[in-house]
């Protein structure tokens, strides 16, 4: 097995560990192979170990990476894991299946715009600044409800789930319970939460999506 394939199956293994801990089923957890700033040699390694979910920080360097590779594997689902530009929706709508970063009426309106005219619809999940951090994207966790609710029935957003970045210096486990009790008053099911410091964490508090960089293709290049 190449290196990345031995860190997928490490993760993997990690995964299944703390769903089982949980009383969960390990197939509820789906593995967000976090690629930005590897190459398409890297990803391909992953494909190859039969990752197919990956998630990318920035418009640009997708396009650069990923219609060959989704054209090649057509089964290959990519989400958009940072902050989203609204003058990079048009592209965003056209490469991604998941959009994970919606945290602003001024970008639930972009999108729902260019949904309606590319006819393509990714998932939505709202992103939680649950640390109301004031460099961090996400909508505060005082607005979420109502910006939800917006999302779902004033842009008519295909709202999902939401998504969280816990603060560096803080208990992961709060954030992480947090998000779930919010996720659950807005009768969403999915839970994007967890990185490779903190993903067993994350698995055993609900979540459905953990996204992992580090730990499968090892230091940003």
């Amino acid at each position: 097995m190449s290196g990345i394939a031995e860190a997928l199956a490490e993760v993997r293994q990690q995964i299944a560990g703390a769903a089982e801990a949980a009383g969960r089923e390990a197939a509820g957890v789906t593995l967000v192979a976090v690629s930005k700033t590897h190459g398409a040699d890297a990803v391909a390694e992953a494909i190859a170990a039969g990752q197919r979910v990956f998630g990318e920080n920035r418009v640009q360097e997708a396009q650069e990476k990923f219609p060959d590779l989704k054209a090649a594997h057509p089964d290959l689902e990519l989400h958009l894991i940072g902050p989203l530009q609204t003058n990079k929706v048009k592209q965003a709508v056209a490469l991604f299946d998941v959009i994970e970063t919606v945290d602003r009426e001024s970008l639930a309106d972009a999108l729902a715009k260019e949904i309606a005219k590319a006819g393509r619809r990714p998932a939505c999940l709202i992103q939680v600044n649950t640390g109301e951090e004031e460099q961090k994207a996400g909508i505060p966790p005082r607005e979420a409800l109502a910006f939800i609710e917006r999302a779902r029935t004033v842009h008519h957003l295909p709202v999902t789930g939401l998504m969280c970045i816990p603060p560096v210096d803080e208990e992961p486990a709060l954030h992480f319970a947090f998000l779930r009790e919010l996720a659950l008053k807005a009768g969403l099911t999915t839970l994007s939460m967890g990185m490779s410091g903190d993903y067993p964490t994350a698995v055993r508090f609900g979540a459905t999506h953990v996204r992992v960089g580090t730990a499968i293709f090892g230091r940003r290049g």
